[in-house]
């Protein structure tokens, strides 16, 4: 499945990296593309969309619907 979030908080490489890098924690298998320019993180995963959002929050970002 395909989650799509918009994460404005994004404001550079780095912050896309600590976002692959929590997601990635939650399932290992999940494909993290990060559009630091659109602010929009896509997710090739199994996991829900709701712990998805948990994992980049917990990253101490903020997650738009």
């Amino acid at each position: 499945m395909t989650i799509q979030l918009k994460v404005p908080s994004i404001a550079c490489g780095g912050c896309a990296d600590t976002i692959t890098k929590a997601i990635k924690a939650q399932e290992s298998e999940a494909d993290v593309q990060v559009d630091v320019e659109q602010k929009i993180v896509t997710v090739e995963t199994k996991a829900s969309e709701e712990s998805i959002k948990q994992a980049i929050v917990a990253a101490g970002h903020t997650v738009n619907n």
